[in-house]
Parts: structure tokens; C-alpha cells; sequence
């Protein structure tokens, strides 16, 4: 029986082309230049987007001393809950003292806490923890009715696609953020709100019905959305937050 064999040559040149192929080594990770002593939210906090994707502003921090002046080359790492992830994960602050990272939420429908951190001179951790809500489908279709039928006197902040009727309103509208208010008001409650208009519950009657203009679900979904970008967050049985 004849054995075949490989060339001594031939297997090196196999085993050298496979050496070639392997991942190049991560790059080390940024080192601090500058301590602060404390991280704050420039901006990004309290985003809403769809589940699993990207937020549409990226999450802005800054790293300030002990008299609250910007700080320079200090280190930031960005962590979160499972299937939340960040771009950058950490880098060194800019000129501004801000560092920024683009972040793609979880495919689980909730609020996810997200947290950024920086070392001080005293080689102690500051964190800052900033809140972001990924939408769900039912919280989806209910974020499109409201900028369809409820945006427009619940908000009162204008745009160049809506112009907003909050300040011709003798009877001002609660936000849909409002959880101060809104919490305290059962599901049962909102969707007869909503359905049957303000009177039936004792309640304003600037707040039109729209039982004939919305289905159950859509009103359904409608009061997911609201329970979901509540501030305080709502209350409800089970996580408020994703899993961490």
C-alpha cells in the first residue's frame, strides 16, 4: 500500500500562509493624559429608537475637575446591558473635554441605563448612568399615532413638520412624558380617555373622542407609548429596565 506524503517545503509554506490569515492584535486601549473628577451628559440622553438599532444622536459626555472646568485627555469607557453596544466602546476626551460614542440598542423592547465612566486622580471611578428607550412594534405603531393625531396639542414644542396648538389651548395637555401625572391614571382609564374623549372621565373637553377614529388596538398601542417614554418611568408588573 502505497503512503502518499506532503513536502517538508509545501507544509511550511501551508502553515506560514495560515499564521498570515489569523486576526491582527487589537490595538492597546487609550490611556488617560488628564484625571477629572467628575462625568456629566452633554447630550443624548433619553433617546427613543426601535429596538436593535442605532440612536439617532450619538451619547455626548464631558469630564470635568473639581471647579467644573473641562478636562482633556482623560479616559471614557462606555458599558451597557447584553446586546447593547457602543462606537466607540472608550477613547480620550477631545479639546472640549467631551468624548462621544454612537450606541445601538438592545433588540429587547425597554428602557435600557447605560453607563459612562471615568478614573479620577485618586484612582476612584465617577460614572454617570443616562437612560435610553428602544421601541417595540406596539410601541412603534403607537409613536406614529401620536405624531399623527396627539403630537400636535400634547406637545408644545413646534417643528417644520408640525405646528403645534399647545399655547392656543385654554386647558394645557399633559406631555406624553409626563409620569408625574400620567402614572397615576390606569390603562383602563387612558383608554376610555382616549376612546370616549375628556368628559368621560370628568376631565377637560378639549380632549376630543377618538374611539371612531382608532381601533382598540391602536389605542392599545397608543397607551404602550406612553407608558414607555414616561419620566419617572412607569411603574408597571415586571422589568422596567432591560436586562442587565
Amino acid at each position: 500500500m502505497r503512503r502518499s506524503t506532503i513536502p517538508i517545503g509545501l507544509l511550511s509554506l501551508a502553515i506560514m500562509l495560515c499564521a498570515c490569515r489569523k486576526n491582527p492584535p487589537s490595538p492597546p486601549a487609550p490611556k488617560s493624559t488628564a484625571y477629572g473628577s467628575a462625568i456629566v451628559e452633554s447630550s443624548g440622553g433619553k433617546q427613543i429608537a426601535a429596538a436593535g438599532t442605532t440612536l439617532p444622536q450619538p451619547v455626548v459626555v464631558q469630564v470635568n475637575d473639581d471647579a467644573g472646568t473641562a478636562v482633556a485627555g482623560a479616559l471614557v469607557v462606555f458599558r451597557g446591558p447584553a446586546g447593547v453596544s457602543f462606537d466607540p466602546p472608550s477613547g480620550i476626551t477631545d479639546s472640549s473635554g467631551q468624548f462621544s460614542a454612537n450606541v445601538s440598542l438592545g433588540g429587547q423592547a425597554g428602557r435600557y441605563q447605560i453607563t459612562a465612566s471615568t478614573m479620577t486622580k485618586s484612582q476612584k471611578t465617577a460614572e454617570l448612568r443616562v437612560d435610553e428607550i428602544a421601541l417595540g412594534y406596539q410601541q412603534i405603531l403607537g409613536r406614529r399615532l401620536n405624531d399623527q393625531y396627539c403630537s400636535r396639542c400634547h406637545d408644545p414644542e413646534s417643528t417644520p413638520e408640525r405646528v403645534s396648538n399647545y399655547d392656543n389651548l385654554e386647558v394645557k395637555p399633559h406631555r406624553f412624558t409626563e409620569g408625574d401625572t400620567l402614572n397615576k391614571i390606569s390603562d383602563e382609564d387612558l383608554l376610555a380617555i382616549i376612546s370616549h374623549g375628556g368628559p368621560a372621565l370628568n376631565r377637560s373637553p378639549l380632549m376630543p373622542p377618538y374611539g371612531y377614529t382608532l381601533s382598540k388596538s391602536d389605542i392599545q398601542a397608543l397607551i404602550s407609548y406612553i407608558r414607555i417614554v414616561s419620566d419617572p418611568p412607569y411603574q408597571a408588573f415586571g422589568e422596567v429596565y432591560a436586562q442587565k
